[in-house]
């Protein structure tokens, strides 16, 4: 276990990438992902290529498949690699290669810290908003979400995304205010109904869309 999974998918054709990430937005998937807030994915893409980045090496390797028959269903033609971020050499690894001792400590008390963060997720009920942040880098976007979580904000981190719930429309607009004065330069904040609100007669989306590049 690790939070920093990501699926990369390479998609045949830039549209069929397009039609990918909006099927995924649209949550048009019969799924068995988690519709939990603290479980959330994130996607983002970069022409033909598609992310998923997620909590779980579980999580994303269920997404992968869904992706999968989602794109046997449309005829579209995809590779994907399943890569883990390794804490010390600061690049996205093969998931299957041991981590040396040093590095699986640090491992360890990292999942120690996301566990009792998604505990207080469950405690606290799923958010009816999300504050959504676009980090210009991975280091940042840990920074700013140790800031915010010093700030009595937890957020689910995904790579160089955060997602922050919130209780209303009102509350979440006022949020983001206040997170695009703190945030570094060059972060995008949007704020978006959930999945509970968006997709109030349809299953719960886990997925959370971000536009633009992924890496």
């Amino acid at each position: 276990m690790n939070d920093e999974w990501r699926l990369q998918i390479d998609v045949k054709g830039e549209s069929d990438a397009g039609s990918l990430t909006e099927k995924l937005d649209a949550a048009e998937l019969e799924h068995e992902l988690s519709e939990a807030f603290h479980d959330r994915l994130i996607v983002s893409g970069d022409g033909s290529r598609v992310f998923v980045y997620g909590g779980t090496r579980e999580q994303v390797e269920r997404a992968r498949d869904l992706i999968a028959k989602l794109a046997e269903r449309h005829a579209w033609t995809i590779e994907t690699e399943l890569r883990h971020w390794h804490p010390e050499a600061e690049e996205w690894e093969d998931p299957d290669l041991p981590l040396p001792a040093g590095d699986a400590a640090k491992v360890a008390e990292h999942e120690e810290l996301i566990a009792a963060e998604r505990k207080e997720f469950e405690e606290s009920g799923a958010p009816e908003f999300e504050v959504r942040i676009d980090l210009p880098s991975h280091r940042e976007a840990v920074d700013f979400a140790e800031l915010l979580r010093a700030e009595g904000l937890p957020a689910v981190r995904r790579w160089k995304y955060l997602v922050v719930g919130a209780a209303d429309e009102d509350s979440a607009k006022a949020l983001a205010t206040r997170i695009e004065a703190e945030a570094p330069s060059g972060s995008r904040v949007i704020v978006e109904g959930s999945g509970q609100v968006a997709y109030a007669e349809r299953p719960a989306n886990p997925f959370a869309v971000f536009g633009g590049l992924g890496g």
